[in-house]
C-alpha cells in the first residue's frame, strides 16, 4: 500500500486512534488488520516531507519511500486498486 498527498496525514498516531468513518469503522482496525497481514506500507517521502510527517509520527511498519519506488511496485503487483 503506496500512500501519497494529504492521505498520508492519515499515518499520524493520533489520527489513527480517532478516526471512525460512517460505515467503515476505526482506522486503527484497518490499519492493524493491514500491518498483520503483512502488507507493507509506504508513505510518499515527498508527500510526507510537504506535510511535516517524519518517521517518528508513523508506526514502525510504514517505510518513507521516493517516486521510484512507487513506479517499481506498480511494475511488481498483479493488480492496482484506488478506492
Amino acid at each position: 500500500m503506496f500512500l501519497a498527498g494529504d492521505s498520508v496525514q492519515l499515518l499520524r498516531g493520533a489520527v489513527i486512534d480517532s478516526l471512525h468513518g460512517l460505515g467503515t469503522g476505526a482506522l486503527r482496525e484497518h490499519v492493524d488488520a493491514i500491518i498483520g497481514a503483512g502488507v507493507p506500507i509506504y508513505a510518499s517521502g515527498m508527500s510526507s516531507k510537504a506535510r511535516g510527517l517524519v518517521a517518528e509520527d508513523v508506526a514502525s511498519a510504514v517505510e518513507m519511500a521516493p517516486p521510484t519506488r512507487l513506479i517499481q511496485l506498480v511494475f511488481e503487483a498483479d493488480r492496482v486498486l484506488t478506492y
